[in-house]
């Protein structure tokens, strides 16, 4: 029998596992094949919803469900906690005690937030004034303080990358406006969106366009502040090089890291615990039979949904590759795609890879669109909303999307062809 492990049941692990399922279909239930997949809870999360959540959007029950239900028949779903990886016995040591051996293992185990890695940040005032919506508990209760927010001052605080889908904190200010307008208190409510960058957004492209658009709604931007610590009971945020801002509400994106236990695994990754990984074939410096995707690989790429699903391809494609000792697939070449919501129903559509900035031009299609990135249009804010559909119905369950793939069309680009 071939033992594939998936370390990982969120957006990542929950695709390639299914994908992996559809690809070995028949050897499943013959028991030549097995898929298992590892997490230390049941509860899926669809993430982008956490952006919408605290301004009433969404509710929790449309952006919850259960991992196990995601994943097709034939797949086997551990709850447990993972304590290491042995990779000279090419075992996974489980929470329990237990082993779970592999022939391949793919590292799907995403980024998590340490809001306690600066000072003060969960002191006195977390989740009081200061609050991380990048949690459903942290959502929720900056929802809450939302509804009875009516006048002060309001910090959007990026403490510095990598952090899951970068575009995220600019899009809280940008919602944050509209909605304040929309409930008649913006004049009372001052925003300001701080970051550790050097400019609004880390492609300069897109710096100078979301600048210009954060001056036009009246939102302050503070870059280069390297966050020191946090006082909430007096609502200040304080900066390295001595700065400080005062807020009645920090709306924070802390600093992200790895899973703990691949910090246990030397070599395998970086010192927050990002795996390093060959960012075209995905496959594990430290050992071949190890492949990592998603928001844990170490890429030089943006860490979002759109991403893991645009590796899942070639990781399909090279397990199976590496199973039967062909060369590996080097088809991914960092296509990353997106939108940034600007509030009001409009958003911002924009696609990229490791060598090209995002540019003008059509998606999905060459010359027709209907999607036109770098323009701000209520159809990229309908393009953006119905990502939540094909998320639970298209991306999760294993399916391709037709003319998306794991490499960014040269059409993509202003006057189409390639």
């Amino acid at each position: 029998m071939i033992r594939l492990v998936v370390l990982g049941a969120g957006t990542a692990g929950t695709t390639i596992a299914n994908r992996l399922a559809r690809r070995y279909a028949d050897e499943l239930p013959a028991g030549g094949v097995s898929i298992t997949v590892v997490d230390q809870d049941n509860q899926h999360v669809y993430q982008p919803g956490l952006l919408f959540l605290p301004f009433g959007e969404y509710a929790t029950d449309q952006i919850v469900k259960k991992r196990k239900k995601q994943l097709l028949p034939h797949v086997t779903f551990v709850q447990q906690g993972i304590e290491r990886l042995d990779v000279e016995r090419n075992a996974v040591q489980l929470a329990d005690g237990s082993v779970l051996p592999y022939d391949v293992c793919v590292i799907a185990t995403g980024s998590r937030t340490m809001p306690e890695a600066i000072e003060g940040m969960t002191g006195l005032g977390w989740e009081e004034k200061v609050f991380d919506w990048y949690t459903i508990e942290g959502a929720t209760a900056l929802r809450d303080r939302l509804e009875r927010f009516r006048r002060g001052r309001l910090i959007v605080q990026m403490a510095g990358m990598p952090i899951k889908c970068p575009g995220a904190p600019l899009e809280f200010a940008f919602l944050a406006d509209a909605y304040f307008t929309q409930k008649g208190v913006r004049d009372e409510v001052t925003i300001t969106y701080v970051t550790s960058l050097d400019a609004a957004f880390g492609k300069p492209v897109l710096a100078g366009m979301f600048g210009e658009l954060l001056a036009e709604k009246n939102v302050e931007l503070v870059t280069g502040f390297d966050t020191a610590r946090v006082d909430g009971a007096a609502g200040v945020l304080a900066a390295k090089d001595g700065r400080e801002l005062r807020f009645d509400v920090l709306a924070t994106v802390p600093l992200h890291a790895g899973a703990a236990f691949l910090l246990r695994t030397p070599g395998l990754g970086d010192e927050r615990g990002f795996v390093h990984a060959d960012p075209h074939t995905l496959q594990c410096r430290l050992k071949p039979n190890l492949f990592a995707c998603g928001d844990a690989a170490n890429l030089p790429t943006t860490k979002g949904g759109a991403v893991a699903h645009f590796e899942m391809e070639v990781v399909e494609e090279n397990v199976a590759r590496f199973l039967k000792g062909e060369p590996l697939d080097p088809g991914y070449d960092g296509h990353a795609n997106g939108f940034i919501e600007t509030g009001f129903e409009r958003a911002f559509y924009f696609e990229h890879n490791y060598d090209t900035e995002p540019t003008p031009g059509t998606f999905p299609m060459p010359m027709v669109g209907p999607l036109n990135a770098l323009q701000e249009s209520h159809l990229n804010h309908l393009g953006r909303r119905s990502i939540r559909w094909m998320y639970w119905n298209v991306l999760l369950p294993g399916h391709d999307m037709p003319g998306v793939g794991p490499q960014m069309r040269a059409g993509a680009k202003r006057g189409g062809g390639g």
